[in-house]
């Protein structure tokens, strides 16, 4: 019997990344990283010869891909929407479902060691002072669940929540467990995605979370000028 092999995409930092999984484990994985650990500029331009690379690593040819999962957000606006392009893409050439899931629940997943059975509040940096947050729960069994959807806080917040709860614990890049949303965190979560089904490939896009830093600006600037 031929083993399912999904490709997994994320793109929710600008720690790109990408993976092939088959039969729920990690075949081969890649990170927009360069020699020195950096995180490697023009990520559109990288991701998808990253892909090519890893698929390579793990000997397997596009028609042998039988799902695509892509990282769904929140996360970076730009990063996000080339993983998603890219997803899209990929999805409609080999002509696959596209399936999706939570970037925080992936950092939580993908992180090493795997963390132990508890309570989590997975973190991404939002800008502006800002985190995104989502509560994860890890069971005995190593069952993962996002116990909330994703919301916006302030530094303030964060803190507050930390306080109020100490048996919660930080997981996230530079928090007190210190991890970063990669696609490799696909595989624990891979029958759990497949059952949720498929996204649609024309109306999909990921969860941005909020407006990217341009527009924003863009609209500030417009009602500075609306008020002159």
């Amino acid at each position: 019997m031929t083993v399912p092999l999904t490709l997994a995409l994320e793109g929710s930092t600008y720690d790109g990344s990408v993976a092939v999984i088959g039969g729920g484990e990690v075949i081969a994985e890649k990170t927009l990283y360069d020699a020195d650990g950096v995180a490697i500029t023009g990520r559109g331009e990288r991701l998808v010869p990253a892909v090519a690379e890893c698929m390579k690593a793990a000997g397997v040819e596009g028609r042998e891909i039988t799902h695509i999962v892509c990282g769904a957000g929140p996360g970076r606006f730009t990063s996000l929407r080339i993983a998603g392009s890219a997803a899209k893409g990929l999805a409609t050439g080999f002509g696959v479902k596209l399936y999706a899931t939570s970037s925080l629940l992936l950092t939580v997943t993908a992180a090493r060691p795997f963390p132990l059975p508890g309570e989590y509040l997975s973190v991404l940096d939002a800008m502006r002072g800002d985190w995104f947050v989502a509560r994860v729960t890890i069971a005995a069994d190593g069952e993962v669940g996002q116990l909330e959807p994703a919301r916006i806080v302030s530094g303030a917040q964060l803190q507050a929540i930390g306080d109020e709860d100490s048996r919660l614990q930080i997981i996230g890049p530079g928090r007190t467990i210190d991890a970063n949303p990669h696609a490799r965190g696909v595989a624990p979560l891979l029958s759990r995605i497949i059952a949720e089904g498929p996204v649609d490939l024309a109306l999909w896009e990921p969860d941005y979370g909020r407006l990217p830093e341009a527009q924003v600006r863009l609209e500030a600037a417009h009602r500075g000028s609306a008020t002159r």
